[in-house]
């Protein structure tokens, strides 16, 4: 069989190139960056935080790809919900208690659209494609408790206004986000441990590995006349890699803050805001060891507007942080803010779907991965399946090349 490149190191990357070596194939791996793992590396230091507030979901695809060839690793799900520490800022002031409307949102939700360990199952009665999720909503649970539904599952949409983006689109996060229990589990020490166990099995299957490599579009020409070629960067760089201008999909302006306090007695573990889209989280409360003994790693994500400025965003956490954090301000020994800008994963507007985005199929033995592609999933979800499609068109296209047999079942 031929050679098959990979070009990124992330998730996607990391997902295509184990697939197609277990399928026999002959692989390298491009990255960038002297590091592997793209949006799902941690800070090196005393502070271990991701590049925003990640986690795990036990029900998805994902979990059950990595579990099967035991590259989960230690994990940890939220604290005890008895002992949790859930904060809810509505109208301003801190809430113990979400609205009642947002929990028979969250009970209807349950009912109508179960998970499974695969994708989502659609019923009938879940939402629809081609309204945006605040009207549907409003007719489901009044405006008001459509407002807060449409904020809580921004944590998951990393968007400015979830309310105006497809229904479905948005009610499918919301019901992952509102199981119960809790579906998130946390990997231990941060993603990159995750990913550091990803590497290591890609290189035991075989896995060439060439890191502070750039490929640029010249370079791309060379390796795909050796064979197909999967990029699973981002779309932003596909675009600019492969000179297609139609590489283009909607994302969200996301303000990130960590900040790392000296350890108080009765600090929340949550603070959802549900006046505007926010979340701010506690990772210390499930993985103590991401900060030093005596503190705890707190962090946040804050969607803006197009033309926000990220100051915008950062108040809003410190708001947050004033009625979940009582004298943060004295007890901050770490603090960073970053704005990711159009790397925070699809948003679907009203009438599209996963399917509307950009193929992963790109013609003459090039196929794209990523989490701005066209597969289904939450979030990191995305990256997995679109790389593990990928990766299995581009055994098969290898094969042909080659006039060999391949073995898909292998994967």
């Amino acid at each position: 069989m031929e050679q098959i490149h990979v070009i990124g190191g992330g998730l996607a990357g990391l997902t295509a190139a184990i697939t197609a070596a277990e399928s026999g194939a002959r692989v390298t791996l491009h990255e960038g960056h002297r590091t592997l793992g793209g949006r799902a590396r941690t800070t090196d230091g005393p502070h271990r935080a991701n590049e925003g507030p990640h986690a795990l979901y036990r029900r998805g695809p994902h979990w059950t790809w990595l579990a099967r060839r035991d590259l989960l690793g230690p994990v940890v799900s939220v604290p005890p919900l008895d002992g949790l520490r859930f904060r809810f800022r509505r109208d301003g002031a801190a809430r113990r208690v979400p609205p009642v409307a947002l929990l028979r949102l969250a009970r209807r939700s349950a009912r109508t659209a179960p998970v499974d360990a695969g994708l989502a199952r659609r019923s009938a009665r879940t939402a629809p494609v081609d309204a945006d999720f605040r009207s549907w909503a409003t007719g489901q649970i009044g405006e008001e408790g459509a407002r807060a539904a449409a904020n809580f599952a921004a944590t998951a949409l990393f968007h400015h206004d979830p309310g105006a983006l497809s229904a479905r689109f948005v009610q499918e996060r919301f019901r992952r986000l509102a199981s119960l229990p809790p579906e998130a589990r946390y990997p231990v020490g941060g993603w990159a441990r995750l990913v550091e166990r990803m590497a290591a099995h890609a290189r035991g299957l075989g896995v060439a590995v060439e890191a502070g490599a750039r490929v640029d579009t010249r370079r791309l020409g060379e390796l795909a006349r050796t064979g197909p070629v999967v990029v699973a960067t981002s779309l932003d760089s596909a675009r600019t890699l492969l000179a297609d201008a139609s590489l283009t999909w909607e994302s969200g302006r996301t303000v990130l803050v960590d900040l790392a306090l000296r350890t108080r007695r009765g600090d929340a573990f949550v603070v959802s805001d549900l006046d505007a889209p926010g979340w701010l989280e506690r990772f210390t409360a499930q993985d103590p060891g991401l900060a030093p003994a005596g503190e705890q790693l707190l962090q946040g994500q804050f969607p803006i507007g197009p033309d926000a400025r990220r100051a915008e965003g950062a108040a809003r956490a410190e708001d947050l942080l004033d009625l979940g954090f009582p004298g943060w301000r004295e007890r901050t020994t770490w603090r960073v803010e970053a704005l990711a800008d159009g790397r925070t994963g699809a948003v679907d507007r009203p009438g599209a779907t996963w399917r509307d985005r950009p193929s992963v199929v790109r013609g003459d033995g090039v196929f794209l991965a990523g989490d701005q592609v066209a597969a289904p999933g939450l979030l990191s979800e995305v990256s997995f399946t679109s790389g593990l499609e990928a990766a299995m068109l581009a055994v098969k296209a290898a094969g042909r090349r080659s006039g060999s047999g391949v073995d898909l079942n292998r994967t």
